[in-house]
């Protein structure tokens, strides 16, 4: 068993450990569709669990992120969940992009995974942009 403390999902914890820099990985609400051609790690176990943020902050443990986009609609849909994922990003320097849904949907054809949590709050979807840690 690892000792880390972070991922202990065999699945997400092998595609951080291949993903090379600029390799795209989303994490996602249970709503979001994920491509048929794209890898899905399915942590849903029951509405909202694990919850986005939850299974956001396990992803940032190990993966060094350069950029993030998420969907424009977020601002007024789900605004409490943009100030948070401002305020893991912010002091990293990490932007975050916001682009409206449909292009976002677009963009994680792709992915290298799609990681879905159990979270039933509207536009909860990050694609993160793998970076570098030197």
């Amino acid at each position: 068993m690892r000792r880390n403390g972070a991922t202990l999902n065999g699945q997400l914890s092998r595609i951080i450990s291949e993903t090379g820099h600029t390799d795209l990985i989303g994490v996602t609400d249970a709503g979001l569709p994920i491509p048929r051609d794209v890898e899905r790690v399915d942590l849903a176990y029951r509405p909202g669990a694990p919850a986005f943020l939850d299974v956001l902050d396990t992803v940032l443990a190990e993966l060094v992120v350069e950029n993030v986009t998420a969907a424009s609609e977020i601002a007024e849909t789900s605004p409490a969940i943009l100030v948070e994922l401002h305020r893991r990003f912010d002091p990293l320097g990490v932007p975050i992009r916001l682009i409206p849904h449909a292009e976002f949907k677009r963009l994680s054809l792709g992915a290298r995974a799609m990681v879905r949590s159990g979270e039933f709050t509207p536009y909860a979807n990050v694609i993160l942009h793998a970076g570098v840690a030197y």
